[in-house]
């Protein structure tokens, strides 16, 4: 859905580049884990143990701050979105691509409906009655459908959702809000499993050979 956007707002931004640091993190945890677990070297394990708790400090961080800035983030979405639709031409262009592939699967038109599409510079200066193709509702009446691009109604009543984007992203949303903190709660999960196991062998080994750090 982001990808529509012509720019990512600032929330986004720094929750993308948390996700970025974890999973570079995560690389180097798994490396730390394996090496230390084998051949039972305890710094490699408490640095394991130390990595496993930045990246779930890491995800907690990017949820809180999309959590509380969700309405900044709506808000946000909203604004590059609507100069998307603005300046629109139907060129299928990357972002143009994208938000098109996003009302037709989605059933939706327009932001916050197809009222937002009156602001596209063509369909505002055209003498036809235009509209964008990916919004075209096959269950009316009306021209033969396209993927992207305007098209021509033949009258005033467009054959186009009248649901917006914004509402079926928050309805998708909702409908799979289970599934997603479920994941997120799995994934906890597990981090805290590793973290609890990393400790235990850690404590159980008896002698330290640090040479073993340069052999492997």
């Amino acid at each position: 859905f982001l990808s529509s956007a012509e720019e990512s707002s600032d929330t986004v931004r720094a929750a993308s580049y948390i996700f970025i640091g974890v999973g570079a993190l995560s690389m180097a945890m798994g490396f730390f884990g394996c090496i230390g677990a084998i051949y039972e070297i305890r710094c490699l394990l408490g640095l394991y143990f130390t990595c496993l708790l930045l990246i779930l400090v890491a995800q907690v961080t990017a949820g809180v701050l999309v959590y509380f800035q969700r309405d900044l983030l709506k808000h946000e979405m909203s604004e590059i979105i609507g100069r998307m639709i603005v300046n629109y031409t139907g060129q299928n262009r990357t972002t143009e691509h994208a938000w098109d592939l996003i009302q037709k699967k989605m059933n939706c038109c327009g932001w916050t409906g197809p009222g937002n599409w009156s602001e596209n510079l063509l369909i505002k200066n055209s003498t036809d009655y235009l509209y964008p193709c990916s919004c075209r509702n096959e269950s009316l009446p009306g021209t033969e459908p396209k993927n992207v691009g305007l098209c021509t109604s033949l009258s005033a009543q467009l054959p186009v959702f009248e649901t917006g984007c914004m509402t079926s992203v928050d309805k998708w949303l909702m409908d799979n809000c289970g599934i997603i903190l479920g994941i997120c709660v799995g994934v906890a999960v597990v981090e805290l499993l590793g973290m609890i196991l990393s400790m235990c062998l850690c404590k159980s080994v008896v002698r330290e050979d640090y040479s073993k750090v340069p052999k492997y």
